[in-house]
């Protein structure tokens, strides 16, 4: 098969595989992808039978129905010049069911359910089912399959020794726990024929204790070729491995090197992955050698177009992806249908108007979408220039108004203004850039540094207000004095604060101004604070962490008692807590807030007892309020984002209210 580009879209599960009607609208969503140029796309992991499916009613490829369903995306994808392969994905003992199954009868870490170990006869009959789903894929009319060999899943559980306790040909040495891999492909490959794309995702740095040595990578790569890969994908830590791999902080593009290791050990073509979302650090890549291809995944939430976009040398239109996994990999885990916080439409196509796509011009006669959207001849106010003023700016001038927006302010971005100080948070600056770039493109109106009015607002149609927040204020006595600063001054460096510091609050922006304020204890880089093996020499990877504990004494405090960041998100609240946790930040929660004086910030613990912590700064991260201007007066006006509902200053809620026009 020969591929247009060598940019990938990796496998995503979005949700919509288990929805109904939920192929139709993973056709759109692929297509366009297609669309824009991906070199080739990879479905979300499809089970190969009932026993591999990641959760109850997970989707699987195991009849000639599943694959009937399943031909409508292939079409859609090959109507727009594109080429795209369907994963298949066992989850041995990740799986959230009770009939889970596994080489050893060994719970995961992060399982609910001990897996049942398969029977040398449930061995073959797995390896038939792998083969089976292959062969409906192609008569579903996928290109390839890509055979999902890593994060922890199944294969993976074969080929590692603290997962597989087999004596039997399935198990023991090295050589023996790779031949499930082996038999599968093997097999595979002469039940699809030649010229079906197998492509394997081998882990090549497990990031767990008991872990494949570098040794048994590289004669596992050399064995998957051998039994017909045509493409190996790198895979990067387990689901279980307890350092990040794909959350905003991990630099771009950081784990390149593991697959540089491997290229010249093998004659297939070799693609890396993890954290690229731009197109210069992919190019950056595949200069230095690290690989043949690079695999993307959520910035194609992000940006259906990115890769043409790059070709066409509109950089400064791609919608970067910041790895933030609220409206994508935390959807998922909820059971929700995944979306992207700076691009509401991934996923939800068909709910939305047309974006022109980036080689067409976006006058007023070529905007409007469907449905009788179109605002042409309308004039409309946005007061706020936050995510979600940014936004219904945006999406109005799209669908053909004529827009101003008002920002008090001396620049755009509201609250991410703030998120982009927060050391490993630089991505929330790529959002800023975007809207700019298109609000300038669209030819927005930027009124920055005026506050609207009712005189300046009456000439529109309408006024949206996207004022958003304002922090809220600590009171008990002694709030104050000098000493007790605002989370917004610290993070502004309008308030230089000392070495004894009390954070009052402890939601997302809470563990945010504590990580800010403790980052020194990381200057030994990421690799090394997390105990990342960069000689890749060590068993899984893993080495100790560099970490130290801050020069700062903080200490964190909340009212409610309980887990602290327990609203935090899914796949990366754990992170947070481990981070501050390591840097020797105390937690103190189901705390009663009493007084602030010259000794310090008394406080009642949980327990009865009274507390007094000598400070020199309390920060007040105690939650924030909704603003409105009281004076803002007009007939037509919508509030949204914050400015509506300040709950957990949520900004995947505040871009998506700014595209809602009806």
């Amino acid at each position: 098969m020969t591929l247009p580009n060598r940019i990938l879209m990796g496998s995503m599960h979005t949700g919509l595989e288990e929805e109904k009607g939920g192929m139709e609208k993973l056709a759109r969503f692929y297509a366009e992808r297609a669309a824009g140029e991906a070199g080739l796309l990879v479905t979300g992991g499809i089970a190969p039978n009932r026993a591999g499916v990641v959760a109850w009613g997970g989707s699987r490829m195991s009849s000639h129905r599943h694959a009937s369903h399943h031909r409508v995306i292939p079409k859609a994808v090959h109507a727009e010049g594109g080429k795209i392969v369907m994963q298949i994905l066992h989850a041995g003992r990740y799986a959230y069911t009770p009939f889970c199954v596994a080489p050893s009868a060994l719970k995961a870490p992060i399982g609910r359910f001990k897996p049942r170990a398969l029977s040398a006869r449930g061995v073959e009959r797995t390896i038939r089912d792998f083969v089976h789903s292959a062969v409906l894929a192609r008569e579903a009319g996928y290109d390839g399959v890509e055979v999902m060999g890593s994060e922890g899943y199944l294969i993976n559980q074969f080929l590692a020794s603290e997962t597989n306790l087999r004596a039997d040909q399935w198990g023991g040495d090295f050589e023996r726990r790779c031949r499930f891999p082996e038999a599968i492909l093997s097999r595979m490959r002469e039940a699809v024929g030649e010229d079906f794309l197998i492509m394997y995702r081998l882990s090549m740095l497990d990031l767990v204790a008991g872990g494949s040595n570098w040794e048994e990578i590289e004669r596992l790569a050399q064995r998957v070729e051998h039994a017909g890969t045509n493409i190996i994908n790198t895979g990067i830590g387990w689901h279980e491995a307890r350092i990040p791999t794909i959350a905003t902080m991990v630099p771009r593009g950081g784990f390149r090197f593991v697959t540089k290791k491997l290229m010249g050990a093998v004659n297939v073509p070799l693609v890396t992955t993890n954290r690229f979302n731009d197109p210069a650090t992919c190019e950056e890549a595949l200069a230095e050698g690290c690989a043949d291809m690079i695999s993307m995944a959520r910035p194609f939430l992000a940006d259906p177009h990115l890769v043409k976009k790059a070709r066409l040398s509109r950089a400064k239109d791609i919608n970067t992806c910041i790895g933030c996994n609220q409206a994508c990999l935390d959807h998922v885990f909820k059971r929700k249908v995944s979306s992207c916080l700076v691009n509401p439409r991934a996923c939800h196509e068909g709910d939305f108007p047309v974006i022109p796509r980036p080689e067409i011009s976006q006058s007023v006669e070529d905007r409007g979408g469907k449905g009788g959207m179109q605002l042409v001849g309308r004039r409309i106010a946005v007061v706020g220039g936050g995510p979600a003023g940014m936004s219904a700016a945006l999406e109005r001038a799209r669908l053909g108004a004529e827009v101003v927006l008002f920002e008090r302010q001396a620049e755009l971005g509201g609250q991410f203004l703030l998120a982009q100080r927060i050391p490993g948070k630089f991505e929330f600056n790529e959002t800023i850039r975007y809207f700019q770039t298109q609000l300038s493109y669209l030819g927005v109106e930027v009124r920055l540094g005026v506050a609207a009015t009712t005189n300046n607002v009456a000439e529109f149609d309408e006024v949206v207000v996207a004022t958003g927040v304002r922090p809220r204020k600590l009171d008990i006595p002694g709030s104050d004095r000098p000493e007790v600063v605002s989370y917004v001054d610290v993070l502004n460096g309008r308030v230089e604060v000392g070495a004894r510091i009390a954070v009052v609050g402890a939601g997302g922006i809470g563990f945010d101004v504590a990580d800010f304020l403790t980052h020194d204890a990381d200057d030994a880089g990421f690799m090394a604070s997390w105990g990342v093996d960069t000689s890749l020499e060590s068993r899984g990877g893993l080495a100790a962490a560099q970490r130290t504990a801050s020069q700062r004494e903080v200490h964190m405090y909340q009212r409610r008692p309980g887990k602290m960041g327990k609203g935090l998100g899914k796949t990366t609240g754990w992170i947070h807590r481990n981070t501050l946790k390591q840097r020797g930040v105390k937690q103190w929660s189901g705390v009663s807030y009493d007084r602030i004086d010259d000794q310090g910030f008394h406080v009642t613990l949980e327990d009865g007892t009274s507390q007094v912590q000598a400070v020199d700064h309390v920060v007040v991260c105690a939650g924030q309020m909704s603003f409105v201007p009281e004076d803002l007066i007009h007939p037509n006006l919508t509030v949204i984002g914050g400015a509506k509902d300040a709950k957990g200053l949520d900004a995947q809620r505040a871009i998506l209210e700014g595209m809602v026009t009806t």
